[in-house]
């Protein structure tokens, strides 16, 4: 196998890349999005866990008030994030589809001390992004008035209860487990998944637009098309996943260890190329190919997220930098499985290459 040829191939194919404006699309589009990243990172955190949503401040929203003036009225007006205004209950829901009010809440007469429950109803807006912040606010001011009323009614109790202590959490941010949690392993090896459904369109259009004769007519072997396709589709990913870090970089989120990170992608992203190099040379039919491989990668999923060091709690130790020198030893271990696809693949092209294309 001559490097060169393998070079030409690698070349040809990153300029066909390049010249697919669908991929080039997809790849603007993953940089656009990481150029917000921290735009993004408001709502992405609000689906992950609402809550997160509490320590946003800045703005008054106004609370439309029905009932009678007592302790959640103080609650919500003491509160510099909420204000609450006494209304009608037909003019407060009027103000609320006009937008002039985030909220109503309408309180009934029964007193504190009373037997019965008290039953509060909140009036919002449905699927409005600034209601989901507000209804977080509410939620606090509704605690806070719970316990009111247990204090209130503290003396119907037959029996002391029972005080849980629980650890301090050290004030940990759900904002931090999301992004280091969740959102850069996803990012990173994003780049690894679009490449591995690459090389399965690059192996089969051969076969199905006819030009693997032609191809083959000249002095490139099949082993050096195959692995020219296979560089240029394992060159990219860096060159994405690179483009991620750096760019949530300059949004303020400094990944610990980029060069580890990527050197471990690279790794994991071989594996997934010669997998769907697999499936390409055994159907040389896309759809085939591409819902075999893409059943296979779920499975391997699977299987990887049952052992301690997964790839994904492997990017996140790196990225917070706890991992310490143990991970060299694991991408030893991936490096030898690549290498060992490798030679399958290599021996599986050249019994393809002996039968009638």
């Amino acid at each position: 196998m001559k490097s060169r040829n393998v070079l030409i191939v690698t070349k040809k194919e990153l300029g066909g890349i390049y010249a697919e404006k669908t991929i080039v699309f997809a790849i603007l589009l993953q940089l656009f999005i990481a150029l917000f990243s921290s735009f993004l990172m408001v709502g992405l955190t609000t689906m992950y866990d609402p809550d997160a949503l509490a320590g946003y401040q800045g703005v008054e929203y106004g609370i439309g008030y029905v009932g009678p003036e007592g302790e959640l009225y103080s609650i919500i007006d003491d509160r510099r994030d909420l204000g609450a205004y006494r209304m009608d209950l037909d003019v407060a829901i009027a103000s609320l589809k006009e937008r002039q009010l985030q909220a109503v809440v309408f309180v009934p007469d029964t007193p504190p001390d009373a037997e019965g429950p008290v039953l509060v109803t909140l009036y919002m807006l449905q699927n409005d992004i600034q209601s989901a912040i507000v209804e977080v606010k509410m939620k606090e001011a509704f605690l806070v008035y719970e316990e009111a009323l247990r204090s209130t009614r503290s003396d119907r109790l037959t029996m002391n209860p029972i005080l849980l202590n629980f650890p301090d959490s050290g004030g940990r941010s759900n904002y931090f487990e999301f992004v280091f949690g969740l959102l850069i392993p996803l990012l990173v090896f994003m780049p690894a998944i679009i490449s591995a459904a690459l090389i399965i369109d690059l192996i089969t259009e051969e076969y199905q637009a006819g030009t693997l004769e032609t191809l083959l007519s000249t002095t490139v072997t099949y082993g050096e098309m195959l692995w020219g396709k296979i560089l240029a589709c394992i060159v990219i990913v860096p060159i994405q996943s690179a483009a991620w870090l750096l760019l949530l970089a300059a949004n303020g989120i400094v990944v610990q260890h980029p060069l580890e990170i990527l050197t471990h992608v690279v790794a994991g992203s071989m594996i997934l190329i010669i997998i769907g190099a697999f499936c390409a040379l055994h159907y040389r039919e896309r759809t085939s190919a591409q819902f075999i491989f893409s059943t296979a990668v779920v499975v391997l999923i699977i299987i990887a997220m049952s052992f301690p060091y997964n790839p994904l709690n492997l990017i996140v130790r790196l990225a917070v930098g706890t991992i310490g020198s143990a991970h060299w030893l694991l991408l030893l271990g991936v490096m030898a499985l690549a290498l060992l696809l490798s030679l399958l693949l290599t021996r599986y092209a050249w019994r393809i290459s002996r039968l009638p294309q």
